[in-house]
């Protein structure tokens, strides 16, 4: 670099020339307007008058110079223009009509790599999905790292990989998941941009709210057929006869002694059962189940417990109820995710709602129980529950009736 443009990298000039880049930049490289400084200093106030021949007062709060002026007095000095003075400088200009011409291409690029998808032609979820991305922000801030096509492209893979699969398959283990659609195990674990991407779309897929926590992740997975670990998910049972090598001897031997006995994702895999039971219940919270156990042993009707948002061992034993002829009946606690648990299982297997009307709700509910929380969802099955929980904003939690349930184990 020359020394006469090593004079303007002084610090006097630097204020200065970073308002010029960004008029520059903003403006498609014109000289037509001013830029100036707010409280200068002492050095600063004399390369302005340098500049300007103006003697502007001191203690003045701005000063303002023409880029026409700035310009010219840079080529005298130099040879170059403003705006190759910049560049030489450093870093290149970046004028706005050429990001966004750049961001423009990178976005029609983006989506139509994600329109190709088979998806987008078969599922409206999918396009609800890209839809929402351009219009929230989120693929501009992928534009902007550079990111975009890459990272729509991996997550359209993903979300093949989860929709097209043959009925009764095993479910996928995350890290298989991840490695076949990207080739890195990690590639959606929590916390990467392309986890968050297909944990989006899954949320539309299977008519949720989007995930809040490791919970609602993991249920959100699982609910598409997907575990972080198949020996992780479970399913807790009582009284639960079962045809089939190992696991189903265990079941039979557990419900002839009225044990809880908790099934892994894995041994239902690798051990598969058959169940005859004409009538299964289903409850949210062990408490009833560790109730029913101890009160009603053996005469207890087989039940299933959730533990909280299902799991993708739950919904494989439960298609297995399904499969040899037999009924789901749930029940849940009576609060909004409580509902939604609901909703999705009497979805899913076509489970009859086991003392989940709005009648059910107003018997036990109490003026000092507790509030409800989060956003209202819909109870399909009986739309006056929903509006019922509204009016009386009180949660009714499962333990609370579980002598009510039992009556019916018992029947």
């Amino acid at each position: 670099m020359s020394e006469a443009v090593e004079v303007f990298r002084d610090q006097r000039y630097g204020r200065l020339l970073r308002a010029a880049r960004r008029y520059l930049e903003s403006h498609d490289g014109s000289l037509d307007g001013s830029v100036g400084i707010r409280n200068p200093t002492d050095a600063e106030r004399e390369a302005v008058i340098g500049i300007t021949g103006g003697f502007p007062p001191r203690g003045a709060a701005q000063l303002r110079v023409r880029l026409s002026v700035l310009d010219a007095v840079v080529h005298d000095n130099t040879g170059l223009r403003l705006s190759e003075l910049l560049e030489a400088i450093g870093p290149k200009l970046r004028y706005t009509s050429v990001v966004e011409a750049h961001r423009r291409g990178a976005r029609e690029e983006a989506l139509s790599a994600a329109a190709a998808s088979p998806l987008h032609e078969e599922a409206a979820w999918y396009r609800t999905w890209l839809e929402d991305l351009t219009g929230d922000g989120t693929l501009g801030t992928m534009i902007g790292r550079g990111t975009a096509r890459r990272t729509l492209l991996r997550a359209a893979r993903v979300l093949e990989l989860v929709t097209d699969r043959p009925e009764g398959t095993p479910p996928l283990l995350l890290p298989d998941l991840a490695v076949t659609a990207t080739g890195d195990t990690k590639a959606l674990n929590h916390g990467t941009a392309l986890s968050r991407l297909v944990l989006r779309a899954l949320a539309l897929r299977t008519g949720t709210d989007r995930p809040d926590g490791a919970e609602e992740r993991r249920a959100l997975w699982e609910s598409c057929d997907v575990v972080l670990d198949d020996l992780a998910s479970r399913v807790l049972v009582l009284n639960l006869p079962a045809h089939g090598r190992g696991l189903g001897e265990w079941l039979t031997g557990a419900a002839r002694h009225a044990t809880p006995f908790h099934v892994t994702l894995h041994q239902l895999v690798h051990l598969p059962v058959a169940v005859g039971a004409p009538i299964v219940y289903v409850c949210e919270n062990p408490a009833v189940l560790r109730r029913a156990a101890g009160e009603l042993g053996t005469g207890s009707a087989p039940l299933l417990c959730t533990e909280g948002h299902p799991s993708a061992a739950f919904h494989r034993l439960a298609s297995a109820v399904r499969a040899g002829g037999g009924e789901l009946r749930y029940h849940g606690d009576f609060d909004w995710p409580g509902t939604a648990i609901a909703r999705q299982v009497t979805r899913r297997h076509a489970a009859r709602p086991w003392r989940m009307s709005a009648h059910d709700y107003r018997a036990h509910v109490r003026a000092d129980g507790y509030p409800l929380s989060g956003r209202a969802r819909p109870t399909p099955w009986d739309p006056e529950l929903a509006e019922a929980m509204t009016v009386h904003g009180t949660a009714v939690y499962e333990e609370s009736v579980a002598a009510t349930l039992l009556a019916d184990l018992a029947g």
